[in-house]
């Protein structure tokens, strides 16, 4: 019954650059902050999912400096005072545990989290509020860590994956299963027989504990950043809050939950302790220019536009000019995106190697297209 009386609080996390969606993903307009698919950004449609199940007020968003600002103004206004501003980004363990720490300040002690990516693409919305309530219901047992993952639909080597056990373990509305182990992004071979076997699922980064949970592994694991932040916590609310969180902050440890903690949870534990729901949600993490594509195209070799235009004699290509009539002839398969001040033209088959350009960018201090 204990877990019933849980607030249920939702953190999202924002500090991603997205630097695959270079022109238009800049510094302090990442991917999340973006429309890249639909009228809504990233962030808002993250948002909007959960706002039938969790209130404005319990959604927490962490992000930096750069981005805080715009963060704001895309939020509800109730959610607004529960942006979280990290000094410097330090991946999601610490991202994770800062956020926890308000969340017990906020809730008055225990509460329920649901920790999701800003960016992410959920075409069924309906079922995966579904899944998340399933998932919320688990995590209410003390001690148990719930991940959501994705059923593979190719032999990815982009993802991490997480292989779970042959038999559900709970009767749930929808079947939860033990996790055997989480691996690293595989090679082809090793990713086309996880999909073969049927046991393996894309880990997309959607995660549910309880608050107490979480913080009791956070301690078992990295008890240098636990200690750091619990002392950070006695602080929330006061006047030197700012300038100890910027303090302690480079002296944390820059790792991913996965890899800290879930990992080694399952690995440790005589008895499972993390468990993962199978999710066909119509998922997407939109790692592209040509993911975007995929996503839009509703057949093979079909022109995508952003706004005006037409094509001859010419297929398989994503043109985005905002505000001016694009016609193309005789090209297939590129990607072409326009700003004021940038145009990116590639194959649509090279589009993840647009995050090299930007390291060049940053290597030639060319700030000015950042």
């Amino acid at each position: 019954m204990a877990k019933e009386k849980l607030t249920i609080h939702a953190v999202i996390l924002a500090g991603g650059r997205g630097t695959r969606f270079w022109p238009r993903s800049r510094t302090r307009t990442p991917k999340q902050l973006l429309n890249i698919v639909g009228k809504e950004t990233m962030l808002q449609q993250t948002v909007a999912r959960l706002k039938p199940l969790i209130p404005a007020e319990r959604i927490w968003t962490v992000t930096n400096a750069e981005q805080a600002a715009v963060v704001r103004k895309q939020v509800p206004a109730a959610a607004r005072k529960r942006v979280l501003i990290e000094p410097m980004g330090l991946n999601t363990a610490v991202a994770i545990g800062l956020a926890a720490i308000h969340v017990r300040h906020a809730a008055h002690g225990d509460a329920l989290m649901a920790v999701l990516p800003a960016d992410h693409y959920i075409a069924e919305t309906r079922p995966y509020r579904r899944i998340v309530r399933t998932a919320l219901g688990v995590a209410g047992e003390p001690g148990r860590m719930v991940v959501l993952g994705i059923p593979p639909r190719w032999p990815d080597t982009g993802f991490g994956y997480i292989e779970r056990m042959n038999v559900a373990a709970s009767s749930e509305a929808f079947p939860v299963y033990p996790v055997r182990r989480f691996t690293e992004k595989p090679a082809l071979e090793t990713a086309k027989e996880y999909l073969a076997s049927g046991n393996y699922h894309w880990n997309a980064g959607m995660f549910f504990w309880r608050v107490s949970t979480f913080l009791e592994e956070l301690r078992n694991h990295l008890p240098a950043t636990f200690a750091a932040l619990h002392e950070l916590a006695e602080r929330i609310g006061t006047r030197n809050y700012g300038s100890h969180l910027r303090k302690i902050y480079p002296k944390l440890e820059n790792i991913s939950v996965d890899y800290a903690i879930l990992e080694r949870v399952t690995a440790d534990a005589a008895t499972a302790k993390v468990f993962v729901i199978p999710a066909e949600v119509g998922w997407s993490d939109i790692g592209s220019w040509a993911a975007v594509y995929e996503l839009l195209a509703k057949h093979s070799g079909e022109n995508i536009f952003s706004g005006d235009g037409h094509a001859i004699d010419a297929g398989g290509n994503f043109l985005s000019s905002d505000g001016k009539f694009v016609a193309a002839i005789g090209v297939n398969n590129l990607v072409v995106v326009e700003t004021a001040d940038a145009l990116l033209i590639c194959p649509r088959e090279r589009a993840q190697d647009v995050g090299k350009l930007v390291k060049w960018l940053e290597e030639q201090k060319m700030k000015k297209w950042l």
